[in-house]
């Protein structure tokens, strides 16, 4: 079995904590780990390989976060542009053999009762061996608004799964108090729930999928075959062209096939689950000192409790407050009731009308060759720590609107400057003038740290002009 793991997403509910160019499943929120990793380490256990779907970004943080757990039979498919769950499914289901049987997750649950979930797992490999599409319902534990239903058919009861009815659109409260209230009428008469949170996750064989998509949905089926046939191959990464993706309609799994397959079984499973959307349900997921204040070593209470903390740089002190969520990142911070966590995305709403970039990235940045951090910016300057791994290169590139010092901390760099190249060393600096094509590479032992201070009338992030790229950004 295959884990197709999907990889998109900017989960703007947890804003700032999650931004575009690190979003939440790869933000470690758990023991040092972040969802992906304990995606991957969770499905690891009963899939031979992981199969990771995401954009050119993500791409390289999956690539480190693999690394970290030594996880190598891995493959990967990188779309250009995000065309929604069908298409991505489809695309990965295309390079596997059609008897291939695939689990497809999200890549930012949280799932705790891993016991449970290898025993839903092995009932729905047995349903996908004869030619089903299943899909994972979880037991409403309340009256949630944010989550598709699913609704099974009872008549067709089975201990272990029972036949789909219909899929439900996400409902409003009084809807979704009516499914949480039939659910209980049933519970008293011993029967199973009605009405199931729609978790996102399928099991299938590849080919099955692609059939029921081909008779259901050809006008995303077809672009896809396309797509795939135009595919460009590095070692075990295959990347689709950009136009050839735009060419894609965009459609969820749940619309382009499994609400028109007659061939869908729900698998009930109480596996402890939860998708981390917002802060109110990450809070509960988190452990808590005696007060019910999220653990923080960073965090003074006085007379609070029943809060969510997070910040890793600051102290932060509170005093008689109570059921609020305070996230401090360093360049944001969010104060917030629970129960209005919601509402975050509203936020981020407001940034990108404001043209601002804190939406979309954190003081550090990650990227594939290493990491850099702002320490300092102001109109006309911008200064940075930069490290780059052993082994990596920044791109050959220009810039139009600054200047750059870049001064040595730790390691050797190797740095060419037009058409000469030096080796600058600790406590060396090298001076690059506007429009001067450069790169820095690390061809020691040792991470390269150095200071870049940026002096210009622009200082952006997209004032790059890349002339080669080792990773084809």
């Amino acid at each position: 079995m295959t884990n197709i793991i999907l990889c998109g997403g900017n989960g703007t509910r947890l804003w700032p904590i999650s931004r575009t160019l690190m979003p939440k499943q790869f933000v470690k929120l758990f023991d040092d780990k972040s969802l992906f990793q304990l995606t991957v380490e969770r499905n690891s256990k009963v899939c031979e390989s992981q199969f990771i779907v995401s954009n050119a970004e993500q791409y390289f943080l999956a690539l480190d976060q693999l690394e970290e757990l030594q996880k190598t039979n891995n493959k990967y498919l990188l779309e250009p542009v995000g065309r929604n769950t069908a298409p991505a499914i489809a695309l990965a289901c295309l390079a596997l053999d059609p008897d291939e049987i695939v689990l497809v997750t999200p890549s930012d649950h949280l799932i705790k009762d891993e016991t449970e979930y290898v025993k839903v797992l092995q009932i729905a490999q047995e349903l996908a061996l004869e030619n089903n599409l299943v899909t994972f319902g979880i037991t409403p534990t309340f009256a949630e608004t944010g989550f598709g239903y699913i609704q099974a058919k009872l008549e067709n009861y089975k201990c272990l799964m029972m036949d789909v009815e219909c899929f439900k659109e996400k409902p409003n409260l009084k809807l979704a108090e009516q499914y949480i209230e039939e659910n209980s009428k049933l519970s008293i008469q011993n029967l199973p729930s009605k009405y199931y949170w729609n978790s996102g996750m399928f099991c299938f064989k590849a080919g099955v999928f692609l059939e029921e998509l081909k008779n259901h949905a050809p006008y995303i089926y077809e672009p896809c075959v396309i797509a795939f046939e135009n595919k460009k191959i590095e070692n075990a990464t295959l990347r689709i062209q950009h136009s050839y993706m735009l060419a894609i309609p965009e459609d969820s799994i749940d619309y382009a096939v499994m609400e028109k397959s007659s061939k869908v079984k729900v698998v009930p499973s109480n596996i402890a689950w939860s998708d981390v959307g917002s802060f109110d349900s990450l809070y509960d997921e988190l452990p808590k000192d005696e007060n019910g204040n999220s653990q923080n070593s960073n965090h003074i209470a006085i007379d609070s409790k029943n809060n969510l903390i997070y910040g890793n740089e600051r102290k932060i002190a509170t005093v008689d407050i109570e059921d609020c969520i305070i996230v401090d990142t360093g360049d944001a911070l969010l104060v917030s009731k629970k129960g209005s966590s919601q509402k975050v995305k509203q936020v981020v709403e407001k940034l990108r009308e404001q043209k601002s970039e804190l939406h979309n990235i954190h003081l550090t940045g990650y990227r594939p060759w290493g990491t850099y951090t702002i320490l300092e910016e102001s109109e006309g300057y911008k200064i940075k720590r930069i490290e780059v791994k052993c082994g990596k290169r920044l791109s050959l590139q220009k810039h139009f609107h600054r200047n750059e010092h870049w001064i040595v901390v730790s390691g050797t760099a190797t740095v060419r400057v037009g058409s000469q190249t030096s080796l600058v060393r600790p406590n060396e600096s090298i001076y690059i003038k506007m429009g001067e094509v450069h790169r820095l590479a690390n061809e020691g032992k040792i991470p390269v740290v150095l200071i870049e201070a940026q002096v210009g009338e622009y200082t952006g992030e997209d004032d790059i002009v890349r002339i080669d790229d080792d990773f084809k950004r």
